[in-house]
């Protein structure tokens, strides 16, 4: 049990038969302050009083702590005190928890930032790709297009190519069948018209003809025929020169009679041998 505090009697005594030290003092100085000691004596007093007060309660912290020892026993303050101390130890350790907590939470805080800012980064290298194979698709689509353009005009080329072909095979075989036509008729020719016929370079033929001029029978009179690109017959020249070359070329090509065309500028070389 705690002390109990000390109670002043009825009429200004106190329990235990002793004034208070401070009513005490007090009384005494006021004595001698009415009784004209002087300004001076009362500031001594004064002072005197105010050591003694604490002197005073220095005595009773004393005598109250004495009494609570008494009281409570040594075993309970020791509980006390191993109390304070275990509270010391535990409120140190969970101040150590909550400081490794906390370095845990910064050290957790700095590695979510550095994951943000990967994740940034990555975005970023995620779009860039992005960017670049959007680049790249519309090249590739680009190339497509080009290549179907391409593949388009290829064949094209192709269909051109084949009816060209066709359309010289068809010449080709006109003018095979012109040259044969031409060889069946070169002895009939020689026979009957005193021709000779020569084949000479870029697949031309040269017409001879002789016994035109009565004065000189071996004279030459010649012109060279060839076959076009159109498959027909065209005289590239004559010797001597015919004015009615192009007017009889016209007409053979025309009536596809080359037999009345050689005869024809046989007779204009005759016709003309006479001038």
């Amino acid at each position: 049990m705690l002390p109990q505090p000390i109670r002043e009697r009825p009429g200004g005594g106190v329990a235990g038969g002793r004034l208070p030290f401070k009513r005490r003092v007090g009384g005494f100085a006021g004595q001698l302050v009415r009784g004209g000691e002087g300004a001076a004596f009362a500031d001594t007093m004064s002072q005197m009083k105010t050591e003694d007060e604490l002197i005073l309660f220095e005595k009773e912290i004393k005598e109250f702590w004495t009494k609570f020892k008494s009281i409570c026993g040594s075993e309970q303050i020791n509980q006390v005190l191993g109390l304070r101390e275990s509270c010391k130890e535990s409120i140190k350790a969970l101040s150590e928890k909550w400081s490794k907590k906390l370095k845990e939470g910064d050290l957790m805080v700095d590695k979510i930032q550095e994951y943000r800012n990967e994740i940034i980064r990555q975005n970023q290298l995620t779009e860039e790709k992005q960017d670049c194979l959007t680049e790249m698709n519309s090249k590739i689509k680009d190339e497509e297009e080009q290549k179907r353009a391409l593949i388009d005009s290829i064949r094209e080329l192709k269909e051109e190519l084949t009816k060209k072909r066709e359309i010289m095979s068809a010449k080709n075989k006109a003018t095979k069948e012109k040259l044969e036509r031409l060889s069946k008729s070169k002895e009939l020719f020689e026979e009957r018209l005193g021709l000779e016929i020569r084949r000479i370079h870029d697949e031309q033929l040269q017409f001879i003809f002789r016994c035109i001029d009565h004065q000189d029978p071996d004279k030459p009179y010649m012109f060279t025929l060839c076959i076009n690109e159109q498959g027909d017959y065209e005289v590239t020249s004559s010797s001597p020169h015919l004015d009615c070359i192009t007017e009889l070329q016209v007409k053979v090509r025309e009536t596809n009679n080359f037999a009345a065309f050689v005869a024809n500028i046989r007779k204009a070389f005759t016709a003309l041998s006479y001038k």
